[in-house]
């Protein structure tokens, strides 16, 4: 049945060393054939347990990883018993589990459970498909079986080991390291010289090999390896000049983010610059407080909707992903501001509900990132849209005094209720702005197509309550520019050009939202904010004859 078995195959953790761009061709080879050797190896499954790590090898049937039943009966303490019919029974405490040979079932006290594959004989040995400890063997066991098959790793007990994954985000001559621990393990971030260590508050960790695929001579990290059961420690290269660690929980991980800094240039150190006059303008912490805090950036498509596919297989769903991470991440790093994002893995989020993580989350401005397809292959070039209503709808979703409410200290305040499909039309200026921003920031850096700034009926745009324009960074249909867009140096300079829009659209917002309050100061006492607490968009399935929702917020001249 062309079935390997193997008794035993130790796990060995090695420590990748460091090397010089000199001697690179030596690197390449010496890693070829450690990874040749490492492929040569039989497969083996790791116990891990309050006594200790173990190995227990596997044999491979096609894809298919097998356990030999008598390696689990020493292993778990089973009774392994093959009945006159050829049936078999393992047993364990008075539980039974029943294999019929040539069936991919198991029956666990009556219950019928499906298995990958039937039990196979070879030679006087009964294998079983490794999924049978986690689907049928954990059910009768007095202890947790955590099989984790794409680690190749089985955790007994109630042990505690986060599955780590590792990415790195280049941002030009810095960097973004990010480590995800899932369950939640908080990590502890050390330095000693060019080596970083990250310990977690865990038992042992479940991280793939190897933790970080190689970046490249040029990059700050150059590998990531696991020291010891509890750590890993990042080699990094001469030029860092600093880093920054926070931690923030996202659903069920713990998330570690390392910003690095690349060291300036020597000749920048070599000579003291001459004193500089007093600038002009006053220091940045006496200017007006910022008009944008926070911004929500969309990664378009997720999951089983995969958008446009170029020819080679990229898809959008990945394209947009990478590219909202690498955004969040140069946004954040360089203006300090909030950035969230409607999604940061492969899944599907409904259109209606990314509008509305961009609104209960305040945003300040929302972007919606795409690729675009065309039924010819020549088109290129990327393209800004905002929304587009028409008339009726924009007059329908002019807000009015809808009704009264309550405040907590006596007497009511107006809130103004707007249609929860029509809250773009408030801000069709700014958004239109916004996108001309976009579009000039484009110029010379991201090819634009022939008509860059378009108006659309965008379901995605129209509930967004903040500027929101959509950005198709590109054609997948084209495979010139499916092979640019897939490139770090295409998506850093787009992620710049967003940049710069964002920084100068701030810049405007900043004065005019000064120049409007001496304006309005004249003839109105309170007016409400643009994003304030006073105006309410209503879902869909509130708007019904009579139905108000009341936000306790702060009314005009009262208190909350």
């Amino acid at each position: 049945m062309g079935i390997s078995g193997v008794r035993d195959s130790p796990l060995n953790v090695r420590p990748l060393p460091l090397f010089s761009a000199a001697a690179t061709v030596a690197f390449l080879i010496a890693l070829a054939a450690a990874l040749s050797s490492q492929t040569a190896q039989p497969p083996s499954l790791t116990l891990l347990s309050k006594d200790g790590r173990r190995a227990l090898p596997l044999a491979m049937a096609g894809d298919q990883e097998l356990v030999a039943l008598d390696d689990l009966a020493t292993t778990f303490q089973l009774a392994v018993r093959e009945e006159s019919l050829g049936a078999l029974t393992v047993s364990y405490k008075g539980k039974t589990i029943l294999l019929t040979p040539e069936q991919a079932l198991a029956s666990v006290s009556g219950r019928l459970i499906s298995l990958p594959a039937p039990p196979t004989r070879s030679g006087r040995r009964w294998l079983v498909p490794v999924e049978f400890i986690s689907r049928a063997l954990a059910l009768i066991y007095d202890a947790r079986l955590d099989l984790r098959k794409a680690s190749r790793l089985l955790v007994i007990g109630d042990l505690r080991v986060p599955r780590i994954t590792v990415r790195y985000d280049a941002l030009g001559a810095s960097g973004r390291l990010t480590v995800d621990a899932t369950p939640r393990a908080q990590g502890t971030v050390t330095q000693e010289g060019d080596r970083l260590t990250v310990r977690f508050d865990a038992d042992a960790l479940d991280v793939p090999t190897p933790p970080l695929p190689f970046q490249g001579l040029q990059s700050l990290v150059q590998s990531v390896r696991v020291v010891d059961p509890t750590a890993l420690t990042i080699d990094l290269a001469p030029r860092l000049g600093g880093f920054r660690a926070t931690s923030q929980p996202v659903d069920t991980t713990m998330r570690l983010v390392i910003d690095l800094l690349a060291a300036q240039a020597d000749s920048a150190t070599t000579q003291p610059a001459p004193p500089q006059p007093p600038p002009d303008l006053p220091p940045a912490f006496a200017q007006p407080a910022s008009a944008i805090h926070t911004i929500a950036i969309d990664p378009g498509h997720g999951g089983d909707d995969e958008g446009v596919r170029s020819a080679e297989g990229t898809k959008e769903k990945e394209l947009t992903l990478a590219v909202a991470r690498r955004a969040k991440a140069v946004i954040e790093a360089r203006l300090g501001l909030r950035v969230l994002l409607t999604r940061d893995d492969d899944r599907n989020v409904p259109i209606d509900e990314r509008a509305s993580i961009a609104n209960n989350n305040k945003a300040d401005l929302f972007i919606s990132l795409h690729a675009n397809g065309s039924m010819r292959p020549a088109t290129t070039g990327a393209a800004i849209f905002y929304a587009a209503f028409d008339r009726d709808a924009a007059q329908t979703a002019t807000p009015g005094a809808d009704g009264r409410v309550p405040t907590f200290s006596g007497g009511s305040r107006d809130i103004e209720l707007v249609p929860w499909d029509l809250a773009q039309t408030r801000h069709l200026e700014r958004s239109a702005a916004f996108a001309d921003l976009v579009e000039q920031q484009f110029h010379d850096r991201v090819p634009l197509s022939a008509h860059p700034i378009d108006r659309a009926p965008l379901r995605v745009l129209e509930s967004a309550n903040m500027p929101a324009v959509l950005v198709e960074i590109g054609y997948l249909t084209n495979p010139d520019q499916a092979r640019l867009l897939t490139g770090d140096a295409f998506q850093n300079a787009l992620v710049l050009a967003l940049l710069d829009a964002i920084l100068k659209f701030r810049d405007t917002l900043t004065t005019k939202s000064v120049s409007e309050n001496d304006e309005h100061a004249l003839s109105r006492p309170a007016p409400p904010a643009r994003n304030g607490p006073n105006t309410q968009v209503v879902p869909r399935e509130a708007r019904l004859p009579g139905a108000r929702e009341a936000l306790l917020g702060r009314a005009p001249g009262g208190t909350p």
